[in-house]
Order: C-alpha cells, then structure tokens, then sequence
C-alpha cells in the first residue's frame, strides 16, 4: 500500500457517488470496521481523518538520530487475553517477545513494579516469605483492613499498606490527577495489583509483544485494499469539504464515527471531562540511560509521572539503533481542556451522568455508529479497541451496509 499519507481522495463533487461507508477517524477502532467491512461485503469505504496520519494514538515513527521507535501518544504496548483479537491482530503483523517491565524511582533507590514480594522486602530490608509479607500487609492498613473505602486514598492504605502506599501510590496518583487521592473515587485503584511472589511482569495476559515492524505498518497493512481509501487533514464538521456531517446525513451515507461524542453534538449538553498528557523530549548522549523502557517517579519533587526510553521497547533491534544516543520522554498529566488531545476520561458521577445523556442521542442517530474511546468515553487498551470494533461491525454496521450494498462481494 502506498503510505498513508499518499494514500487520500480527494471528495466527491456535488452530485457524485458517495462510498458506502465513511469512517471518521483512522484509529484501530476505524481501521477495524473499514478492513471487516472490504472483507465481508466488498464495501467502498472511506476513511477520513483530522490528523495528518493513521492510527490513531497507536501511531508510531521512526527517530533517525537513535533508531527508536517512538510512540507519539505515549507508550503502547500490547496484550490480550482474547483468542478473537490475537487471532485477528496476528493476520496483519507478527509480534517481538517483549515482556513489559516497569520500575519506580522512591527516595533515590529503585524498585520493580507492580509491588511484589520482591518490592516489599527491598523496601522494608526484609527476606518476608508470601505468608508474613501478606500479614505485614494486613497489619499496616490498620483500621481500613477488611474494609471497602470509597476514595482512593483509604482504599490503597486497605489494599497495600500505609508505607506502601506512600511511597508508591499517594504521590504518583496525585500527580497522575492533580488532585488530592482522598478526593477521588476508589475505583481508580481498585485493580491495584499487589503479588506475593517475585514475579515482576507488568500484564498478566495470554499473549503480549510489540509489532515485529513498528505500529504504523501494521495499521497500513489492516487496509491494504484498493477498495478503501484515505484522507488525512480533513475535519468531518468543516462543511466546505464533502465528507462532512451534514452533507453525510443529508445522504443517508452510513457513517462509523470515533471522534469525541460531545463534539459530535456540538457539546449542546455540556463537555466531558478528560485528563491529557504532555510530552517533553530528552535527548541524552549515551547508549542507555535507564536501562529499561519506563521509568516511574513516586515522589512530589519530579513533576512528571515517569519517562519513557523508547529504544529499549525493542532491543532486538540493538543492530539498527544508536549506540550512542537516546531519547526520552518526560510525561506530565493535566486536566484537557478544548483542542487538547483527550487521554483519560474523567469519569466522575456527573461525567457518568452526561454521557449517558449523550449515549442516548447517539443511539437515536441515523445510519451512525459510535465507537472508539472518544466515541463512547471510556478508556480501552488496544485489544479492547480491536474487540469492540470486531462486536460493532457485526452487531451495527453490517446490518447497515446490507441496506446500502445491493452487489455481492465476488462482484
């Protein structure tokens, strides 16, 4: 396929033939429903983006100065334990073995994350077996052991430990949110991974890797069809281009949309909330300053939450790489405010509370399927994206296309 840049149509002109679907957004929920949509019912589809490249936040791009790989929307891993995605996700590329990995800077000294047996007892200078290690545990969350409490704050002293806590949690998530943890709501944490052995893996899913060949080839293969085409720098509410809301609408062109769901309905109920990230980049003239891909900082005194060493995600690349250069990038997290690019949803009972109000106008849309994490405000990893799309092509879209498609696909 051509890059993807290259790879755009210009819109019909007034009168022309519409596609039979138009996507909005390139990321892999849209990337998805397009490559579904070829494949099953030969559709013309068209796909169109704001951005000036495909995948969305999953995009990635070379840096020549150090041979990394790097993630312009923070780190992307991924994993699932979901035999439909690794099944699909594995016909378009193979994946490395990496193992993610992750440590923390507390106090000068680092240690691995999630906490684990060994985390415990580099912290407290112990050799705890599983059984003490949990009851030390027990005995240092103090009042709150046993119990459930609805902030953030109380229930990791409940999960882990006040110690713990502190040095780990407390000051991270308050950078991470920019707001005291007793002020918000426990489910944040409540998956908070604590282990009892020494096992330091990150995921704990079936399968997990890095794309052999980057992000970004991957994506291109997943719509490598001369059936679907792109457009990059188009903007579905600017009116004066034909791939436009209105125009779309007034067409009855079935359209899958993946933008943010308040901009969809001009934000007339209200905005959703959202946490955003900023990046500053690095540049050391070393090697390896880390040593491994992320780094966190747990304490109030760095103002970023943790740095990201791109070169070290793919260290079977090491041939290819720098071998005196890297970058890093610094990540800071704040609130996102209008033109920001939405990260995290907020999520907080309001928020709840007016997306379901949009939900409920998206529904009663004509001939649109939302999607994606903008499109349907909640944070999804990738497998989750993938297996959304795989359940919306099925369920939303195709009943769709078979209205709009009266040609069989061998035609």
């Amino acid at each position: 396929m051509a890059n993807a840049a290259e790879n755009t149509q210009h819109g019909p002109s007034e009168g022309a033939q519409y596609p039979d679907l138009v996507i909005v957004g390139a990321g892999l929920f849209g990337l998805t429903v397009a490559q579904q949509a070829v494949e099953h019912t030969g559709a013309r589809v068209h796909i169109i983006d704001i951005r000036d490249h495909i995948g969305g936040n999953a995009y990635s791009y070379m840096d020549e100065e150090t041979g990394a790989e790097i993630h312009k929307y923070g780190a992307h891993l991924f994993h699932t334990s979901n035999k439909r995605v690794w099944d699909y996700v594995n016909r378009f590329t193979s994946f490395t073995n990496y193992v993610h990995r992750v440590y923390a800077t507390h106090d000068g000294e680092v240690y691995p994350l999630p906490i684990n047996l060994g985390t415990i007892n580099q912290f407290f200078h112990a050799h705890y077996t599983p059984a003490e290690a949990k009851a030390l545990i027990e005995q240092q969350a103090g009042e709150l052991a046993g119990t459930d409490p609805a902030n953030l704050n109380d229930k990791g002293i409940q999960l882990i430990g006040r110690p713990l806590y502190e040095a780990f949690i407390k000051n991270y998530t308050g950078k991470q949110w920019q707001t005291d943890p007793s002020e918000l709501p426990a489910a944040i944490i409540k998956r908070l991974p604590v282990r009892f052995n020494y096992d330091n893996r990150y995921f704990k899913d079936t399968w997990e890797g890095l794309p052999t060949d980057g992000y970004t080839k991957w994506m291109e293969r997943m719509i490598d069809d001369p059936r679907i085409t792109v457009e990059l720098g188009v903007d579905f509410f600017d009116e004066s281009q034909p791939y436009n809301k209105t125009a779309l609408k007034a067409a009855g062109v079935p359209v899958v949309y993946t933008g943010p769901v308040d901009r969809y309905f001009d934000y007339e109920l209200g905005d959703l909330k959202w946490r955003t990230v900023d990046f500053k980049e690095v540049r050391y003239d070393e090697g390896d300053h880390f040593g491994c891909p992320v780094m966190n900082f747990s304490d109030a005194d760095v103002p970023y939450t943790r740095a990201i060493e791109f070169k070290n995600f793919n260290p079977e690349r090491h041939d290819s790489q720098n071998p005196n250069k890297t970058v890093v990038w610094e990540e800071y997290s704040r609130f996102a405010e209008r033109g920001d690019e939405p990260y995290y949803p907020v999520n907080t009972d309001a928020d709840k509370a007016l997306y379901a109000q949009y939900e409920a106008k998206a529904k009663a849309e004509p001939n649109t399927v939302f999607g994606g994490r903008l499109g349907t405000y909640k944070y999804y990893d990738m497998h989750n994206v993938i297996d959304t799309a795989l359940t919306a092509y099925e369920e939303q879209v195709a009943p769709l296309l078979k209205k709009q498609i009266v040609v069989s696909p061998e035609d």
